[in-house]
Formats: C-alpha cells, structure tokens, sequence
C-alpha cells in the first residue's frame, strides 16, 4: 500500500468508536478507539533528530496524519507524547526499547536455537526435587540465565515496541538495519524467540498492511456485532 494511503482513516476510527459494538473488537478496552492527536511535520522532525533515525514513511506518515497513537492492533498504538524536550513512546514494555541504539542495525537473527533447545532441556521439574526450596532455588537460577539469554538488551537495538496483546505479548517496529520497516512479535513470555510477522502470503508485515489488517477485522466484527 501506498504511503498516502492514511485518507478517511482517522474518520473511520472514530465512526468505529460510536458503532453498537465497537466493544466486541478485542483490545477496545486499552484504546476506546480513541486517537492521540496527529504530530505535525516539526514534531517529527525532532523526535527523529533526538533518536538519531528516521522512521519508516508509512509510520511516520500515520503520526502525521492519523495519530500519534490509540486506537490500532492489540491493546491499542503506544503514544509518542514529549515531556519537556525529550520525546518517549508509552505503554506496557514501551520502555524495554533503548533510544539510545534505534540507530543500530536490528538483529535478525537471535540466540542460538541449539543454544535455546539445551537450555529448555535443562529447565528443573518439580517432581524432581524432594525439598520444595530446592527447586525454587534451582528454577530462580535457570530463570536468570533464560532471562540473560532471552532478554538482553543487545537482542532488540534498532527496534521500538508499538502495542501489547496481553500476557507481555508485544509488537516491535524494526526502524534501522536490513528488516527496517518491518513489524516483528515478541512471545519470549512463552518462551520463545522473536520472530518477523507473517501476512497470508507468507510475506514479511510492514507497519501499513498491520494497521489496514486489524482496521479490516475491527470493522468487520463490529458489523457481526450489530
């Protein structure tokens, strides 16, 4: 889709968000179908200048000409607000994002998935500890290391997180490096790596068919709703 495709979208939302059973659309309740306002073109230009990067055009077109965030996939967009001088996105695991290193290349590939079977072959079992202080002692240690492995920091520089879907469910936008533009999902809570959103076609989610795809099902169970 056309980075000028954003035309009617933020009037549509907020039909939706007037429609008999725009609550049945999950995640309504983080977002209302609610918009933050637009961001002008300065705007942007600072928070790109302050992160060191420029985001890609179709998101950057959304900010300027939909919102600044709300109403979008999972529990909704996390908002880009400034405080002050110094611009943030806000939202539940907003912050795992480092703005100091969106300008770093995104790394597509993660942990050695050997690496990551051994570990999880190496996860205590109840049943295998007689003493129950035991096994705590030994699952905060194997935690520890899955977390150090898992969720280093260095595992998603060049990357900020756009919404959550509950249960630390996330999504990133890639802003820099060979995936930039793209939309990856964050299930590490289930154990599980990061990995690049699909569309039908196999082909790789940028952030404009992500959108258009949750606005499409959203309107599509309000008028099953009716």
């Amino acid at each position: 889709m056309s980075i000028g495709s954003w035309a009617g979208v933020r009037e549509q939302i907020e039909e939706l968000a007037k429609a008999p059973g725009a609550n049945a659309v999950f995640g309504f309740s983080g977002h209302e179908f609610a918009l933050e306002d637009p961001l002008g073109e300065r705007e942007v230009d600072q928070l790109e200048a302050q992160l060191g990067v420029r985001l890609p055009e179709d998101y950057r077109a959304f900010l300027t000409e939909v919102g600044a965030g709300g109403a979008g996939p999972g529990y909704g967009l996390f908002p880009v607000r400034r405080a002050g001088d110094r611009w943030s996105w806000e939202g539940d695991g907003a912050d795992l994002a480092d703005p100091g290193r969106l300008s770093e290349p995104f790394p597509a590939q993660g942990p050695d998935p050997a690496l990551l079977d051994a570990l999880q072959e190496e996860c205590p079992q109840e049943e295998d500890f007689d003493e129950e202080d035991a096994f705590d002692e030994a699952q905060a240690e194997w935690d520890s290391r899955w977390e150090d492995l898992m969720w280093s920091p260095e595992r998603t520089v060049g990357a900020l997180v756009l919404s959550h879907s509950g249960c630390a469910y996330r999504q990133w936008l890639v802003v820099s490096g060979p995936e930039r533009g793209r939309i990856w999902s964050d299930d590490r809570a289930d154990d599980r790596d990061l990995e690049p959103l699909l569309g039908a076609e196999q082909e790789p989610m940028t952030f404009t068919p992500w959108y258009r795809k949750w606005l499409a099902d959203a309107v599509s169970t309000v008028e099953a709703a009716r």
